[in-house]
C-alpha cells in the first residue's frame, strides 16, 4: 500500500520542487518548444533551487509538497493577494501551480493539493481562487473544472519564441 504525505513545505524542500517543477513542465510543456534553450532558460529563471527558496520565504507564498511512500512526487503553490484582470474582488489569492509527475496522477495527489490549497485559501479569509490553465491542456481543465472552476477569460503569455494562450478560471470560496 503506498503511503500518502501532503505537507506545507520548507526551504529545505526547494531542490526537491526546483526538480519537480522542471520534470512536470517538461512531461506536460515541453513538446511546445521547437528550441530548446528556451526551455532551458525558462527553467533557470523559473525553477532554479534559488527562486524556490526565495518563494517559500515570502509571506504571500504557501508551498505544499506531496510525497509517496516518503517520495517527492509533487507540487502546489498559492499566491495570497493576487488579484486577476477578471475578477473584481481584491479577496483574491491565486493557484499559481498544482504539478504531479505524470507517474502518480491516477492516485488523487492533484485533488488532495488543490484541496489543502483551498481550505487554506479559504481559511484566510479569501473569496475566489483563481488560475490559468494552457487552453490545449484538456487534462488539466477537466482537473479544475470537476473541482468548481470555471472560465472567466483568456490570455496570452509568451516563453521564449513560443506563445501560449491561456483560460483563467475562478472558484468562488
Amino acid at each position: 500500500m503506498n503511503s500518502v504525505e501532503i505537507r506545507l513545505a520548507k526551504k529545505e524542500d526547494a531542490q526537491f520542487i526546483a526538480l519537480l517543477g522542471r520534470v512536470t513542465f517538461t512531461e506536460t510543456f515541453g513538446h511546445f518548444f521547437r528550441d530548446p534553450k528556451d526551455l532551458r532558460d525558462y527553467y533557470d529563471r523559473t525553477f532554479s533551487v534559488q527562486k524556490i527558496e526565495d518563494g517559500i520565504e515570502k509571506s504571500n507564498n504557501i508551498f505544499w509538497i506531496a510525497f509517496v511512500n516518503r517520495l517527492p512526487v509533487g507540487y502546489a503553490k498559492l499566491k495570497l493577494h493576487s488579484n486577476s484582470e477578471f475578477i473584481e474582488s481584491t479577496d483574491v489569492c491565486q493557484l499559481q501551480k498544482i504539478y504531479v509527475l505524470k507517474d502518480f496522477l491516477s492516485m488523487g495527489i492533484g485533488f488532495k493539493l488543490q484541496d489543502s490549497l483551498l481550505k487554506k485559501a479559504k481559511e484566510l479569509n479569501f473569496n475566489n481562487v483563481w488560475l490559468s490553465v494552457l487552453n490545449s491542456n484538456e487534462r488539466a481543465i477537466s482537473f479544475y473544472q470537476k473541482t468548481g472552476f470555471e472560465t472567466i477569460g483568456r490570455h496570452d503569455f509568451q516563453i521564449g519564441k513560443e506563445n501560449f494562450e491561456f483560460i483563467a478560471m475562478k472558484k468562488e470560496l
